[in-house]
């Protein structure tokens, strides 16, 4: 199975080497693919690179990792031909371009509309679903806290990209809480705003959520 990552920042790199490490073969995307001359090395040439459209033709699946200001912009640039038609899994979130309120982020969206809402409006022939959203970075791989699996909350209207993304989430350590819809990633973004608050107030980043039953 082919990943493509569009977006080569933290998120997106976390992901790239997640995904090589479970046997997938990886390119990740950047504006501009010179930046990640240096990861391509670090991946020992294993993770492939390219631009945002090299890299949503690539892959079979897709991960969208870029900044949520920035995600329809560099999906347009990627192509809706590329995206048609995959699961995209949308890691992105709608953080507004200001600082924090004692501790709690900002978000240029509402409450009655997700961004991923907009982005499979503006995309309908993907199959968006939103996963790695309420995570950091440095927890999105097969996660170690004491042999407790954390959940993973996802949202699409697709049910085979869903049943394709519990897979890759159950390889990569989670419990996988299907919230149902698109309309369900008006909970599920926010959940970076709490999960966020103790690394800002206490420098605490180290954490997930887990939903007991």
């Amino acid at each position: 199975m082919k990943i493509g990552i569009i977006g080569s920042g933290t998120v997106g790199q976390a992901l790239a080497m997640g995904f090589l490490k479970h046997g997938y073969e990886v390119m990740i995307g950047s504006r501009n693919a010179t930046k990640l001359t240096e990861f391509a090395r670090k991946s020992a040439g294993k993770i492939q690179t390219g631009d945002f459209a090299a890299t949503a033709a690539f892959g079979e699946i897709l991960v969208n990792a870029t900044k949520g200001s920035a995600s329809k912009e560099a999906l347009r640039i990627a192509g809706a031909d590329h995206l048609a038609g995959k699961p995209v899994i949308d890691a992105a979130n709608p953080i507004a371009d200001v600082a924090p309120e004692k501790g709690v982020l900002k978000f240029f969206t509402n409450l009655d509309q997700s961004l991923m809402e907009e982005l499979q409006s503006e995309f309908p022939a993907a199959n968006f679903v939103k996963a790695f959203s309420c995570i950091g970075s440095a927890g999105m791989v097969n996660p170690d806290f004491g042999g407790v699996k954390p959940s993973m909350f996802i949202a699409g209207n697709d049910a085979a990209a869903k049943s394709q993304v519990k897979t890759i989430l159950d390889q990569f350590g989670f419990e996988v809480e299907d919230m149902g819809g698109v309309e369900a990633a008006r909970a599920i973004e926010p959940l970076c705003m709490l999960w966020c608050i103790p690394g800002f107030k206490d420098n605490r980043w180290n954490h997930a959520f887990k939903l007991l039953k």
